[in-house]
């Protein structure tokens, strides 16, 4: 076993029939992977919330309230997305498909900043949870315990979804289950003092706004309801990870989405009601939830030592739990972004553990520098925290209200949908603008800046590969029937043969090419163009990629598999009209290296007297960007061939001039 199969694991196989049952979620473990992100904030949202209200405590009822509406309206307008999207509903494709491309990279954007932030904030958190049981000795150690953390979370999520998620399935529910009896506790043994608290709620109300009048009243509220909005951002995450959900993925979904906001709303709510209860203060080296749980165990007769080590060490896992959000639906993200061309498309390949490999490295290097830059500190992390996730809710929410008004001729219930999404818009943005005002001068325009740099890196990257496409038109040219004639009378020599069955013992010109296009009838015509009647047979070679676009299921493989086979088939077709023997090896798999060298092998077998051909795009000013954006697969496989003493000529593709 090599050393990254034993820390990785050993690669899938496509043949495998229950491949995608073994990389998908049921609705319980998708709860665990992908709503732990909401559930785990309230390690740290109802105490940013609580502690924002300075000595004015109670005013965190309001605040309760305002999240149990906010997370209803939220969760009850992504269930009309995961309907509307049973593919994979994120932000990205929601806002490009129903709005416009710029406002779908604005969002995708929006979204890959804040995915990073929840991994740090997340694993920050997390650390935060554990040091509160440790003595005051061991802080120094919990920004390299932090990072640590990042590292190991993205060994993980390289192995697979399922094997990054079932790891903490026990853990998840202990947290649960221990915050669910702290609750129940809390409020079970003192249910006398609701209506005192209920009191001196309506007694601050009317101190405060004597103070500072209704106005300020109301921005103490907002403050403080803004800086817990950290509290909504795994919401987005279920549609967006719906590819990964086990069939039938929209009621998984569903179910996905009510196991997350029920029990989102019941905690966060609970423990602010449990804080008044318990008349929490903070405490210097301590989170408020463990302040709370050493009150609530206080009095037991044996003691709570146990429980409250139990819960948060759980919670410690839960936020690791959580930063998955980030690893499971940031790279996926950024691959949906990179099969439009807003990024480099490799950032859409797939390793043979079938994940976003690049994905997975650039969300866990990115957060591992949040982290050090940040020095792991949750308060400053929440301020730069939760703007972004808004911007994407605001932009789906109004992209649904487009497309309900728009199917209003056709679609039965369109008004009640309408209604929904309407008031998930309205409120959305107005968090979004509250967020951005309350936050702006506190760190969150850096948030925004970041945002801003990254869409327009974007629409840079996209302009490149607008410039490159239109290059590459001209070679497509070819394909129209009399011009691609005309360059064939050109090429000098003329086939011998006019059999349509290859002779395994003649000269063959095996041409590596990828679908039917301008690039490969390129390639294929200057074999005959630099050695004239040299070659009498012509052999294809085509690998169908397997990315992030169509692994979501058998019938979409097939569909790649049969696609391939035909666009052969068309090159076949063409050298045998023009008096050329030809056959054609093809494939589909996620590493077109090793497909290649595997079909490269089958036909030398047949085609012993072969030399291979695959065409390179030459760009006039090679850069860093260009080597970046476009793969060098003929190079990499000249050194491959080479290896193997096979004769292997690269044709060097000019394209123009690089943008």
């Amino acid at each position: 076993m090599s050393l990254r199969s034993l820390f990785v694991g050993r690669a899938r196989s496509l043949a495998d029939r229950n491949l995608f049952h073994s990389v998908s979620l049921v609705a319980v473990f998708a709860w665990v992977g992908l709503g732990a992100d909401g559930l785990s904030s309230s390690c740290y949202g109802p105490e940013e919330t609580f502690r924002a209200l300075g000595a004015h405590h109670h005013l965190a009822l309001f605040v309760a309230l305002a999240g149990v509406v906010t997370i209803v309206a939220i969760c009850a307008s992504y269930m009309q997305i995961i309907e509307l999207f049973p593919s994979g509903g994120g932000g990205y494709l929601v806002a490009s498909k129903l709005l416009s491309p710029a406002a779908g990279v604005v969002s995708g954007s929006a979204l890959l900043i804040d995915y990073v932030l929840t991994i740090t904030i997340s694993v920050a958190s997390g650390a935060d949870a554990l040091f509160s049981l440790l003595p005051p000795a061991w802080l120094p150690w919990k920004l390299a315990f932090a990072c640590t953390g990042v590292a190991v979370l993205t060994l993980l999520n390289l192995r697979g979804v399922r094997e990054s998620v079932l790891l903490w399935v026990p853990i998840f529910f202990v947290f649960v289950g221990t915050h669910a009896f702290a609750i129940m506790w809390a409020i079970g043994t003192h249910t006398s003092g609701l209506g005192e608290v209920a009191a001196a709620t309506a007694r601050e109300v009317r101190t405060v706004s004597a103070e500072i009048g209704w106005f300020g009243l109301f921005a103490l509220l907002l403050k403080a309801y803004s800086m817990g909005a950290g509290t909504y951002t795994g919401i987005e995450a279920v549609s967006n990870g719906l590819p990964i959900l086990r069939e039938p993925r929209v009621q998984t979904g569903r179910r996905t989405m009510i196991y997350m906001g029920a029990s989102l709303a019941i905690t966060v709510a609970g423990l602010l009601i449990a804080f008044l209860l318990f008349r929490v203060e903070p405490v210097a080296g301590k989170t408020l939830n463990a302040v709370l749980l050493e009150k609530i165990t206080a009095a037991w007769p044996l003691g709570g030592g146990a429980f409250v080590v139990a819960a948060l060490v759980s919670a410690t896992a839960l936020l690791f739990i959580a930063a998955q959000a980030g690893f499971l639906d940031g790279p996926r993200v950024l691959a949906n972004m990179a099969l439009d061309r807003w990024f480099p498309t490799r950032f859409a390949n797939l390793s043979d553990r079938f994940v976003t490999q690049n994905g997975i490295l650039l969300m866990g290097g990115a957060a591992l520098l949040t982290m050090v830059v940040t020095g792991g500190s949750v308060a400053l992390l929440v301020v730069l925290y939760s703007i972004n996730v808004f911007i994407t809710f605001t932009l789906s929410q109004l992209g649904m209200v487009v497309h309900w008004w728009r199917a209003r001729g056709g679609e039965a219930q369109w008004k009640r949908k309408l209604a929904i999404n309407g008031f998930g818009l309205a409120l959305t943005t107005f968090i979004l603008v509250s967020l951005t005002i309350v936050k702006f001068h506190e760190g969150g325009w850096a948030t925004l800046l970041i945002t801003g740099a990254l869409v327009g890196v974007a629409f840079a990257i996209k302009r490149h590969y607008h410039h490159v496409a239109a290059q590459l038109r001209r070679l497509d040219e070819l394909l129209v029937g009399e011009r691609l004639d005309r360059a064939l009378e050109h090429a000098p020599g003329t086939p011998l043969q006019h059999s349509t069955t290859p002779d395994p013992s003649a000269r063959t010109a095996i041409v590596l090419v990828n679908g039917f296009n301008g690039l490969g009838v390129h390639t294929v015509l200057h074999v005959p163009r630099l050695f004239g009647d040299t070659f009498r047979n012509f052999v294809f070679l085509s690998v169908g990629t397997v990315d992030a676009g169509n692994f979501k299921g058998a019938a979409e493989l097939d569909t790649l598999r049969a696609h391939t086979a035909a666009e052969a088939e068309r090159y076949i077709a063409w050298a045998r009209t023009h008096g050329y023997a030809a056959a054609a090896f093809t494939a589909i798999g996620h590493d077109t290296t090793e497909e290649i060298m595997a079909l490269a092998a089958a036909a030398r077998e047949k085609f012993p007297n072969s030399v291979f051909f695959a065409g390179q795009l030459l760009f006039a000013r090679e850069t860093r960007l260009t080597r970046l954006l476009h793969n060098h697969t003929a190079l990499a496989l000249q050194r491959r061939f080479f290896a193997a003493s096979l004769p292997f000529v690269i044709l060097p593709i000019r394209v123009g001039d690089a943008a």
